[in-house]
């Protein structure tokens, strides 16, 4: 009897994984169809109307984003897992109003509230539990190393990690040792990164 549970939770798991959390591909955003674009299922997109995504984007699954106030993800991106990508922030808000902030005018008019849009560079790559926030910028060919809490803006090839995010390296020194490793790749990197100003 064990053995025949174990059986049927086995095939149970596939069935479901199967039927809800498949990641395929081709994603519309703003109407434009991105044929190489992955979405997970198990992914919670509020604004979906708010967001612009690239082509070849890859959102895994357990992700949390939330495009009140515009969001862009550009091609290539890569975002793993239960991260959150946030364009605004209450909790100060609410501190501050209480009971009085659910009947506020508005919500650029709330003091405390924080609120700004997150554009996320080309073939960048986010790590799991990654926070990024309202108002933060992320170069092309960007880097955040899994736990980092990022706000701001950011050049092009950072590495960032922390709690909050510092740069800490430039992906380049590491892009170019794997180009000596695999030289037929440098053509196709050097068509989106440039030659490394």
């Amino acid at each position: 009897m064990t053995s025949f549970r174990a059986t049927l939770n086995q095939w149970r798991r596939r069935l479901v994984q199967a039927l809800l959390y498949r990641i395929v591909f081709g994603e519309r955003s703003q109407g434009v169809l991105r044929p190489h674009t992955r979405i997970s299922p198990a992914t919670c997109i509020d604004h979906v109307d708010r967001l612009t995504l690239g082509n070849h984007v890859y959102i895994g699954p357990f992700n949390f984003i939330e495009a009140s106030g515009g969001i862009t993800i550009e091609n290539g991106v890569q975002i793993t897992s239960h991260c959150s990508i946030v364009t605004h922030s209450s909790h100060r808000a609410l501190r501050l109003l209480g009971e009085a902030y659910v009947g506020w005018p508005s919500d650029e008019a709330r003091p405390g509230w924080v609120a700004g849009p997150v554009h996320i560079g080309a073939y960048s790559f986010i790590g799991p539990h990654s926070l990024i926030e309202a108002n933060t910028r992320l170069g092309r060919g960007t880097l955040v190393c899994a736990g980092s809490f990022v706000r701001g803006d950011y050049p092009d090839f950072a590495i960032l990690e922390g709690r909050p995010a510092r740069i800490v390296g430039d992906t380049r020194r590491t892009d170019e040792h794997l180009l000596g490793q695999h030289p037929v790749a440098r053509a196709h990197y050097e068509a989106w990164a440039g030659r490394g100003e």
